[in-house]
C-alpha cells in the first residue's frame, strides 16, 4: 500500500525572517508610506501636434471621393430618390474626416469650408458640412447659427435634414432666444422647414428637470404639434409623433393631455407612435 505523498508547500516571505536588505526596503516603504511630503510625477511636455493647413473645399471634396464606394453610393441614390450626386461613404467616416478638418481650421476658415461643401450639392459633402458645425462649445457662434439657418430652405429630405438640425440644436441650446427664429419656420410653406421646427427642438423633450424658462418652450413647441398635426403630410405627421414620443419618456402627463386634446388629427399610425411608451 503507497503512503500518502505531501504537496510541496510554497515557502512565502511570512514564513521566515527578512534578510537585512528585505528589511531595509521595507522600512523605507513604510517610512514612504507614512510621509506627510508631497510627492509630483515628473511629465515631458507633450509637443503639439504639427498639423497641416484645412483643406480647400476641393480637396475636401477629393479626399471624400477616395472613400467612396460606387456600390454604396448607387445604393443610397435609389434609397434617398433625390437628384444629386452620391460617393457613398458612411456617416462614420466623414465624422472622422470633420474632426480633422476641424482640428485643423479656424473657425472662420471651418464655416467657408462648411459653407462650400454645402453648396457642392453633394450627398457626403453635405454630410460633413454638417458635422464641421456640429460641436456642443462654439465662441462666438452667431455666424455658425445664421449659416445653418441658410441651408434650412434647401432641405428636400430627411437625412441631409436632421443631420444639419443636429448641429442646430446645439446652437439653439447654447441661445434659446433663437427659438423666435424657428417660430417663423412653423409658417412656411416649405414641407421640410416646417419638419425642422421640430427636429431641431428636440432636445426639450429629453429633459428630466426642465426650467420654466424650458417648460416654456416645451409647451410652445407642443403648439406646434398641434398646428402641424392639421396637415396630411407623412413627414409632418411622423415628426409630431417623433417629438410626442420622445416627451413621454420624461413627462408622459404632458403627452396624455396632447393626445387627448389633438389625437383626433393625427393618422393611425402617429397616434400609435407618439403613444408607444405610455
Amino acid at each position: 500500500m503507497m503512503g500518502r505523498t505531501r504537496k510541496s508547500r510554497i515557502i512565502t516571505a511570512e514564513d521566515r525572517p527578512l534578510t537585512e536588505a528585505e528589511a531595509e526596503l521595507a522600512a523605507e516603504a513604510r517610512a514612504y508610506a507614512e510621509s506627510d511630503a508631497e510627492y509630483e510625477q515628473y511629465h515631458e511636455p507633450e509637443a503639439e501636434e504639427d498639423l497641416p493647413p484645412p483643406p480647400s473645399v476641393a480637396d475636401a471634396i477629393a479626399a471624400l471621393e477616395c472613400c467612396g464606394d460606387a456600390d454604396k453610393a448607387a445604393g443610397a441614390a435609389a434609397y434617398h430618390k433625390l437628384p444629386r450626386r452620391y460617393l457613398g461613404v458612411p456617416v462614420p467616416l466623414i465624422e472622422d474626416m470633420a474632426r480633422l478638418w476641424r482640428a485643423q481650421s479656424t473657425l472662420d476658415e471651418r464655416l467657408a469650408l462648411a459653407a462650400g461643401l454645402w453648396d457642392s450639392d453633394i450627398h457626403e459633402a453635405r454630410v460633413a458640412a454638417t458635422k464641421l458645425l456640429a460641436q456642443a462649445r462654439i465662441r462666438p457662434d452667431q455666424a455658425v447659427w445664421d449659416l445653418i439657418c441658410t441651408w434650412v430652405p434647401d432641405f428636400d429630405g430627411w437625412a441631409l435634414a436632421d443631420h444639419a438640425c443636429k448641429a442646430g440644436e446645439k446652437r439653439l441650446q447654447a441661445d434659446p432666444a433663437r427659438i423666435e427664429t424657428v417660430a417663423g419656420w412653423v409658417q412656411s410653406d416649405h414641407l421640410w422647414t416646417r419638419r425642422a421646427a421640430l427636429v431641431i427642438t428636440l432636445p426639450w423633450t429629453k429633459q428630466n428637470h426642465p426650467s420654466e424658462a424650458d417648460r416654456a418652450i416645451r409647451a410652445r413647441v407642443l403648439g406646434w404639434c398641434a398646428e402641424l398635426a392639421q396637415s396630411p403630410e407623412w413627414f409632418l405627421q411622423k415628426a409630431v409623433a417623433w417629438w410626442l414620443r420622445d416627451l413621454s419618456k420624461h413627462d408622459p402627463q404632458a403627452v396624455r393631455d396632447w393626445l387627448a386634446a389633438h389625437g383626433d388629427s393625427l393618422k393611425p399610425f402617429a397616434r400609435k407612435e407618439a403613444s408607444r411608451y405610455l
